[in-house]
């Protein structure tokens, strides 16, 4: 079966939803099936052939979420991955023709929610899309929640309600939110072990793909941007419990 085919297959009953969805994807083929799918299914999409159309696009629209190709000429997917993830607030899905288990871990890496071999499924990447954006609304609902709480821990402030992050030099770390979550999930159950099973939950919740490797990989990154703030390194913050888990082994209080 053809990819235009299994887009057709693929077109279920629509469910309206609105959200705005940005592909970023070279090849205009991929851009329209993707687009015709996506708002067959209730989405507002926009798609752009690179990242230069891309950056033109954010300087005046708001997204909910980002699918994003890999492999395109000039920039590539993986190059704006890195700028989109530190300009925070925009999930991004990424898609990949060489779809290996390595290629999978340097999105997650990167700051990538989640990570389609292609040519797809598109029912697969409709339900991803559904997915991620299901997760950032619950995290929004739960924002005022968390307004007004900055903790300190091993000299770090960390302000909840903004999700703001500053080492002990007052310097400001950019995290991804997958990052912002994991972190959060340490320091709300600072010094017990936690399974990556119970990080999965805490993190990113009962819809996220049981991907140990991706916790591996989430509290890899975080590791490396505490260990450059922290006296006895990001290590020593998230301690590798062998055959357990991670403990967060700070003290965490009130700023």
């Amino acid at each position: 079966m053809t990819l235009q085919e299994a887009f057709s297959a693929d077109m279920l009953m629509p469910h309206m939803d609105g959200s705005r969805i940005l592909v970023v994807d070279d090849d205009a083929d991929i851009r329209a099936l993707l687009s015709d799918f996506l708002e067959q299914h209730g989405f507002a999409v926009t798609a752009v052939a690179d990242g230069a159309a891309m950056d033109r696009t954010l300087a005046t629209q708001d997204f909910d979420i980002a699918v994003l190709d890999v492999m395109m000429p000039g920039e590539d997917g993986l190059s704006i991955l890195r700028r989109l993830a530190a300009r925070g607030g925009l999930p991004v899905i990424m898609l990949s023709a060489i779809g290996s288990d390595i290629d999978r871990i340097v999105g997650l890496e990167m700051g990538a929610e989640d990570y389609l071999p292609k040519p797809c499924n598109p029912r697969e990447l409709l339900a991803r899309v559904r997915t991620v954006l299901r997760r950032h609304r619950r995290q929004t609902e739960e924002a005022p929640e968390a307004s007004g709480r900055k903790l300190r821990f091993a000299g770090w402030q960390i302000d909840m309600g903004a999700r703001l992050l500053t080492d002990p030099d007052n310097v400001v770390v950019t995290l991804t939110d997958g990052e912002f979550r994991l972190l959060r999930a340490f320091i709300e159950h600072p010094r017990r072990v936690l399974s990556r099973d119970q990080l999965l939950d805490y993190s990113a919740g009962n819809e996220s793909e049981s991907y140990d490797r991706a916790i591996d990989v989430q509290v890899s990154r975080l590791r490396r941007k505490l260990e450059r703030g922290a006296k006895d390194g990001g290590d020593e913050l998230v301690r590798t419990i062998r055959n357990e888990g991670y403990m967060f082994t700070a003290e965490v209080r009130p700023a």
